[in-house]
């Protein structure tokens, strides 16, 4: 049995912060990133291999995993108001639906915390980053008249796609869903990666190098995914509250603020480019003075809330699972027939 002493400086680890001073996060945060983050990449392992087994007729195919669908959420977003019309939830990529559904509940209840917890896309952009930090001593931020209106183009790309997919009607959204892109569509973002393009890997790459010198140049100037999180979040009960009577307005939370808000200036933060990262509590310097809660009183501790994003993930994720609506009803023999012939005209977009 393990001594009570062993579980309580466990939980005190991985509750703590990590990080020079001016740059802490709670270790829970990163360790639960880590964790997604690895899951993505086994994911991403066990994709490929699946499409080299169709693409060589093996059968039995090896089991496609069905978190692959979490890179599918304009298919989501149409399998929910599909979801809407016909009552029931699509077996093309259910999986897609019930991500988007976490995501949004996530956003709901505890910011834009998907982003910042969960995301192996924004872990990235913070490992690239600090890696910018650690090269450079800092990362750069662009002038205001020019990231403000830069700041726009992700709201302006999630209207288009929202949009587009609530013009829908019912006979639409089904004809999508049951095209033959949609079918493979899963199948073709593996192929991407598989087999990159030379625009694919400059896009890529342009990527990559803006997020070394520009902290989240991804998330802040061009995901319509964190977008449409950031407007859920606007609902969300918790928030940061900052103690004015506690702060010693030393600025470090406005440093470290993935986000660039002023939080030393602000009574609590409700704007929707917070991400629920909590690395401004991590590193305010004056106990109690940045805290994340409900209400002034009702506030949550960093391992409470690092809790409650995974308690909710998984409760969807198991639920999903326990009804029988994570995993497709497509069979092998069709992914054999189709993946040969992925590259064809009849796999394009049903919207080009």
């Amino acid at each position: 049995m393990v001594e009570l002493p062993v579980i309580e400086r466990s939980v005190h680890w991985v509750s703590g912060k990590t990080g020079r001073r001016d740059d802490r996060t709670f270790r829970v945060r990163i360790l639960i990133q880590l964790l997604f983050a690895a899951t993505s990449v086994l994911i991403g392992i066990r994709i490929a291999g699946f499409c080299r087994a169709a693409l060589a007729g093996t059968t039995p195919l090896p089991t496609r995993p069905p978190g692959v669908e979490g890179y599918l959420p304009i298919s989501g977003l149409m399998g929910l108001l599909d979801w809407r019309f016909q009552g029931t939830l699509n077996t093309i990529h259910p999986a897609a639906t019930i991500l988007v559904l976490i995501a949004l509940g996530l956003a709901l209840l505890l910011r834009k915390s998907f982003c910042s917890w969960i995301c192996p896309v924004g872990f990235l952009s913070e490992l690239l980053a600090r890696f910018g930090r650690w090269s450079f001593g800092r990362n750069f931020r662009l002038w205001p008249w020019l990231d403000i209106p830069l700041r726009g183009l992700k709201y302006l790309l999630m209207a288009f796609f929202l949009g587009a997919v609530l013009s829908m009607g019912s006979a639409e959204l089904q004809a999508f869903i049951q095209s033959p892109y949609n079918r493979v569509a899963d199948v073709k973002m593996g192929l991407f990666f598989l087999e990159m393009s030379r625009t694919g890997v400059l896009v890529t790459g342009g990527l990559v190098l803006a997020s070394i010198f520009l902290q989240g140049a991804w998330c802040r100037y061009l995901c319509p995914y964190g977008a449409l999180l950031g407007v859920f979040s606007w609902f969300s009960p918790s928030r940061i509250r900052r103690d004015e009577g506690k702060c010693v307005e030393c600025g470090m939370c406005d440093r470290v603020c993935m986000a660039r808000l002023p939080i030393s200036r602000k009574d609590q933060i409700l704007s929707p480019e917070c991400t629920g990262c909590l690395d401004c509590v991590a590193v305010c310097p004056v106990s109690n003075t940045l805290e994340i809660g409900l209400t002034k009183k009702r506030r949550i501790q960093p391992l409470t809330f690092a809790g409650a994003v995974m308690g909710i993930f998984l409760a969807g994720y198991l639920g999903a699972q326990a009804m029988g609506i994570w995993a497709n009803q497509i069979p092998d023999s069709e992914y054999i027939e189709r993946l040969p012939n992925v590259h064809s005209p009849l796999y394009g977009h049903p919207g080009r």
